[in-house]
């Protein structure tokens, strides 16, 4: 398969104990649930907990993960006892005949990124941008090696290395 990558840039901690949230954009929802599975496989692993939310499409991603921020749920010092250490996206956008692909494409990664970099929230993105049906079948499946796993393993090393940031400032 094209773009299959390494995996060498995941966790290098077994055990984490991260609160994950999961976004997932469930307008193809055989893909999303395959993402998912791979995703949850690798939290499972690392020994993290995780909440779903689902949303009808990839546009609506963002705006989940800012509602998150704004009502404190990645704030480490809120009263709350489920404060998540990060995100995970998972979406698919399937290329049409129109100009829509483009404008969803842009947007929903262009404003996950703004939030993420913004707010200081550990993201892995697996928003599939892709022209068929069976891409997107392609890049979903593996379980823990496909799309979804990859996207939980980027997460979980941006928390560990922010982790390790907050740990060489105290």
């Amino acid at each position: 398969m094209a773009g299959t990558g390494s995996g060498s840039g995941g966790p290098q901690s077994t055990e984490l104990g991260a609160h994950v949230l999961i976004i997932e954009g469930r307008f193809y929802e055989a893909i999303a649930d395959e993402m998912a599975a791979g995703a949850i496989a690798v939290l499972t692993k690392h020994g993290c907990t995780y909440e779903r939310v689902g949303v009808p499409g990839a546009l609506e991603i963002p705006q989940v993960l800012m509602a998150a921020v704004e009502t404190g749920r990645f704030d480490p010092l809120s009263d709350g006892e489920n404060v998540f250490d990060g995100a995970i996206a998972i979406g698919c956008v399937v290329r049409g005949e129109t100009f829509h692909f483009e404008i969803v494409c842009n947007n929903a990664n262009h404003w996950l990124m703004e939030v993420a970099a913004h707010e200081g929230v550990a993201v892995g993105n697996a928003i599939l941008t892709v022209d068929t049906m069976a891409q997107a079948e392609e890049r979903a499946k593996g379980g823990a090696d496909g799309k979804g796993g990859d996207a939980a393993r980027a997460c979980l090393r941006l928390i560990e290395i922010r982790r390790a940031f907050e740990t060489e400032t105290q």
